[in-house]
């Protein structure tokens, strides 16, 4: 009987380790990216309108404005990667 020969995988190389570890960057950021103004425009928006008494207007208002903010980063950030 013979045996079916299975390829083993090889072992990663640097350069595939090092390319792994800088797309796990960029995700980390991304994920900041979004966080981040979601977090400061959401509560902005919530504290403008506490103050003013207008519930849910600035609340709407600032996610809008992170989400345009967060879009805008991201393409920034990820635009070069699309050229290569």
């Amino acid at each position: 009987m013979m045996a079916a020969s299975v390829p083993s995988k090889a072992a990663p190389t640097k350069m595939d380790s090092m390319g792994t570890m800088r797309v796990l960057g960029l995700v980390g950021e991304i994920g900041y990216m979004i966080a981040i103004p979601a977090a400061l425009f959401g509560f902005g928006g919530a504290y403008i309108d506490k103050a003013l008494k207008t519930s849910p207007l600035f609340v709407i208002v600032g996610l809008i404005v992170a989400l345009a903010s967060s879009m805008l980063a991201i393409w920034h950030r990820v635009k070069p990667f699309l050229n290569s």
